[in-house]
């Protein structure tokens, strides 16, 4: 046989390749099918658990939002109700009265109402919303000032008073999403209320007011002005997100009948629009690279200073203006550490470009800190071995002193008997006692010849009778008598 025919395949072979080379393709084919079925299945799902514009009702939301803008009348008390309820909180450090103050606050009304008017190029309820969050603002700040002004409770640069004087990225971000949350429960077909208080407390616009009217009271413009800043954020996160799902709801613009004014308040909405986003995106940008900042610092600390168990490290700062990092430590820190330090520093890329000022003490090296260190442990032993002494010396003085006692004791009282003795043996005989004392006494009934007396005071329990008290002073009298050996004892009661 040929070798060219030994390659040469039959008709039926080549069928049967055909035949498999179909059902592969027909097997990809299927496979791809149901990978589109299966995208447009969680498409479809995602769709209908996350779309809620069917869920909105427009005319109720817009009605809604204009009712509480408002601020008058029983408004207006409450916010004040409610600045002193956030104050005293913020003053006595507790987090559970500063949320029922952000609770009860009526400030979310012109916000949403800045937000709907900007959305929907309504002038007048922008007008509206401005004035009445302006008033808001003024007379919060106005009873926090008087607060803290005229009632100077405590300690009161609380931490909670404190937590409100320098935004970072996270305020930006409860701001934003607590208002989606919240424009989002305003939107749906019947309020959600535990949404609403939700974000009254997550949005915290209560206690960066009282920060700054404590800030006002003590003088300190950079609370005042930490606290209006992380006010301002709030409000205008909270208003953009607003703004943001009203248009992607696609609530109905504002028609005016004059077409030249219409074009005329929608170009001012834009304008106030972008005004308005030109100081939040400038705040998100500088509070996310201060936050980019602290966050390799921290790392930089952790990672490279604190593990390095030769650094005697005691604390470290960062000014992220200057761009300088500063290290303290406690004893000389080495021309080779120092220059490893800043070696490791330049991996860290928000911080790389710091200058790293390394501050060790000289003269708290370890080896003198050690010597110090000895020296201290033998004079403590010394002054342990002298107080040691000490106490015996006491002990001894102790048991002389309870010697002499007995003996003048002895001495006081006839028979010999100390007088510890014999008041303990007495309350033991006679439990009924309450008080007994005992002590001698110079009598004389012709006021010629004097005579020595024992007398014993006694007091009895009140429960006992006097029948009882005579025949008991009687056993005592002669109980007495026996242990003394004289008959010249009285009895006396208190």
């Amino acid at each position: 046989m040929s070798n060219e025919s030994k390659f040469n395949f039959s008709e039926e072979e080549q069928q049967q390749q055909l035949d498999k080379d179909k059902a592969v393709e027909e097997k990809k084919e299927a496979v791809k099918q149901d990978a589109k079925g299966l995208f447009v299945s969680v498409r479809t799902f995602l769709s209908e658990l996350l779309d809620f514009r069917d869920d909105t009702d427009r005319d109720a939301t817009i009605a809604a939002i204009k009712g509480d803008i408002s601020f008058k009348g029983a408004t207006a008390w409450i916010l004040i109700c409610s600045i002193f309820v956030a104050s005293i909180g913020l003053n006595a450090d507790s987090t559970a009265v500063v949320i029922g103050a952000m609770l009860i606050s009526p400030l979310m009304g012109p916000i949403l109402g800045i937000g709907m008017s900007i959305a929907i190029n309504d002038i007048d309820t922008l007008k509206k919303s401005l004035i009445n969050l302006a008033i808001m603002i003024v007379l919060s700040l106005l009873t926090a000032y008087l607060f803290f002004k005229f009632f100077p409770l405590g300690n009161q640069e609380t931490s909670e008073l404190l937590g409100r004087v320098k935004p970072d990225i996270r305020d930006v971000l409860i701001a934003f999403f607590g208002g989606l949350a919240l424009i989002i429960a305003r939107t749906k077909k019947g309020t959600i209320a535990s949404v609403i208080f939700g974000v009254a407390i997550a949005t915290a616009l209560m206690p960066p007011l009282c920060t700054a009217g404590y800030g006002l009271a003590d003088g300190n413009w950079s609370y005042f002005l930490g606290a209006m800043n992380l006010f301002t954020i709030n409000t205008i996160f909270i208003a953009l997100a607003t703004f943001i799902v009203l248009k992607v709801l696609r609530f109905p613009m504002l028609k005016y009948a004059n077409s030249a004014k219409r074009r005329r308040i929608s170009r001012f909405a834009a304008l106030v629009a972008i005004l308005v986003m030109i100081y939040p995106t400038i705040t998100f940008l500088r509070v996310l690279k201060n936050s980019g900042f602290e966050n390799d610092y921290n790392s930089f600390i952790a990672d490279e200073v604190r593990s390095n168990n030769e650094l005697w490290f005691q604390k470290g700062t960062i000014n992220t203006a200057d761009k300088k990092i500063t290290l303290y430590f406690n004893g000389e820190i080495a021309e080779a550490t120092e220059t490893d330090l800043r070696n490791e520093l330049k991996g860290y890329a928000k911080i790389s470009d710091f200058y790293l000022d390394i501050s060790g003490n000289k003269n708290r090296s370890f080896d003198k800190i050690s010597e110090a260190y000895d020296r201290a442990i033998m004079e403590l032993d010394k002054k342990d071995n002298i107080i040691s002494g000490l106490h015996n010396e006491i002990s001894k003085l102790q048991e002389n002193i309870s010697g002499l006692n007995q003996q003048l004791e002895a001495q006081n009282v006839s028979g010999g008997i100390a007088f510890s003795t014999l008041a303990k043996d007495a309350k033991i005989r006679f439990n009924d006692l309450e008080y007994f004392g005992f002590a001698k006494m110079l009598e004389s009934q012709d006021f010629i010849k004097v005579d020595t007396l024992n007398v014993a005071n006694v007091k009895w329990k009140s429960s006992l009778n006097d029948s009882i008290v005579g025949v008991k002073e009687g056993e005592l009298l002669l109980w007495l008598k026996r242990e003394l050996k004289t008959e010249k004892i009285r009895v006396k009661r208190n």
